[in-house]
């Protein structure tokens, strides 16, 4: 990985670097030779207009003479080829004395277009170089009566921009080492830590969520170790519940089936039994079957909860609900000799949207373990009102109450405060966390506390205008 990052870091800065070059040497190119263009149209063109004023249509001889003296002085100290024709391209002035052109025929392609009343310039390549030249009308009264051209070679500039191009070269190759050597570098810091995640994320999907990634590097990747690390205590914690909870399960269904198993010996190996005694024992077999029923029942609607599906919302009269609850289980507080009140301090009518079965079961599970757990002659108290914006249902007893180091492991599953008597009353130690997880997913929260006149308090809440939804 860290070689193919930094192939990518190299070629990106490359092909940059190669773009570059070519465009600095491109508008350098185009700016000097533009510049010493214009150079030369500006002396070509004060030549013609010298020269228009003095230009003698009988005697060129004389215009040659006073061409020379303006143009030597124009082009003196420059290496600039001046040549001045008239209308039949025949040389009146050369400053090249050398080339012996005077009044000889001179004829370029620019001149001629010269004599057509353009403005022209053109270049062309050399053993000496690269020359530029440009070509101007001369006009007087009213016509043009010859040309100005001039030439100057520009192998200088084309030697400025050949060493800025090295130059160039030169530095983008080292520009290219540093980057290459950088990203080397940065591909390492970047790719050694995420290989090492990479190898954690292996180890977790095999199951072993020991592995932990070293935070390290930059922020960024330090938050993904972070985050990782994160993810693996999650894992290990759910996997330490799902082992727990296995290990549950598997002793939960254990002990009513060794029971069974026990009676059913019992019978075979009795000798002649009497139909009292096969009743009883049928009824205990009866009894220990509906204990796994009801086991089997819990587990299933706990596993509906955790995959967060089965949810059906309506709008619920949370009045109603309570007060079927408290119906329900009149009968029960009153054989115990409990005194169990309801009172609601929100209007009749009132909605929220909750799935009525696992609210009613949520409210009906925590006031029946009120009831179960309040020694005879004792009182139950549910409580129905609105506060901050939400429906509050509490539910407070004088039993025993729990103490604080058991609060919040009575949500958890399997858990009984008094298991002995949990089993005698036909517990099975999932239904408070049942209640916890369709409150949650009812989008509220339950919670447990002391009761004013001892015992235990529970509150529910729950969002009174939020819409659910089935998740």
């Amino acid at each position: 990985m860290s070689y193919l990052m930094s192939a990518t870091y190299i070629g990106v800065t490359l092909v940059t670097l190669v773009l570059m070059c070519v465009y600095i040497n491109g508008i350098l190119s185009e700016n000097l030779y533009s510049d010493r263009t214009i150079r030369l149209y500006s002396k070509a063109n004060i030549i013609s207009q010298s020269v228009s004023e003095m230009w003698d249509t009988k005697d060129e001889d004389i215009t040659g003479l006073r061409a020379e003296d303006i143009t030597s002085r124009l082009l003196a100290g420059t290496s600039i080829r001046g040549i001045i024709v008239n209308g039949s391209y025949i040389v009146l002035y050369d400053n090249n004395r050398e080339a012996d052109m005077l009044k000889k025929v001179f004829m370029r392609d620019v001149l001629k277009r010269a004599l057509d009343g353009e403005q022209v310039d053109s270049s062309f390549e050399s053993d000496s170089g690269k020359t530029i030249t440009v070509s101007v009308p001369i006009e007087a009264n009213g016509e043009i009566v010859g040309g100005v051209y001039l030439a100057e070679n520009v192998s200088s500039i084309t030697e400025t921009i050949s060493t800025i191009r090295t130059s160039l070269i030169i530095f983008s190759i080292l520009i290219a080492f540093v980057v290459g050597g950088m990203s080397i570098g940065t591909s390492h810091i970047i790719t050694q830590p995420i290989s090492e995640f990479i190898e954690v994320a292996q180890a977790i999907s095999k199951g072993d969520f020991s592995r932990r990634a070293k935070v390290k590097g930059m922020r960024e990747i330090a938050q993904m170790g972070e985050a990782l690390n994160y993810m693996c205590d999650e894992l290990n914690a759910l996997d330490e519940k799902r082992k727990n909870f296995v290990s549950d399960v598997s002793h939960e269904l254990k002990t009513p089936m060794a029971g069974i198993k026990l009676l059913c010996d019992s019978l075979i190996e009795a000798e002649n039994p009497d139909m009292a005694t096969v009743r009883e024992f049928l009824g205990d077999m009866s009894n220990e079957i509906d204990r796994l029923t009801r086991l089997i029942n819990k587990l299933l609607t706990l596993s509906r909860l955790d995959a967060k599906s089965g949810l059906s919302i309506s709008k619920v009269d949370i009045n109603a609900l309570c007060a079927g609850v408290v119906r329900s289980l009149s009968k029960i507080a009153e054989e115990k000799h409990i005194s169990f009140g309801f009172s609601s301090h929100i209007d009749e009518g009132v909605m929220i949207d909750a799935d009525y079965d696992k609210l009613y079961e949520s409210v009906y599970n925590i006031t029946e373990n009120a009831i179960k757990y309040t020694p005879e002659g004792g009182m139950v108290t549910a409580r129905l009102r609105r506060a901050d914006g939400s429906i509050i249902i509490e539910v407070e007893d004088t039993g025993p109450g729990i103490p604080d180091s058991e609060k919040t492991r009575v949500f958890e599953r399997f858990y009984r405060l008094d298991d002995s008597r949990a089993r005698d009353t036909g517990g099975t130690g999932l239904g408070l966390a049942i209640t916890n997880e369709a409150i949650r997913l009812l989008g509220g929260s339950i919670e447990v506390v002391d009761g004013s006149a001892g015992g235990s308090r529970f509150t529910i809440r729950l969002p009174e205008n939020t819409p659910m939804s089935s998740g």
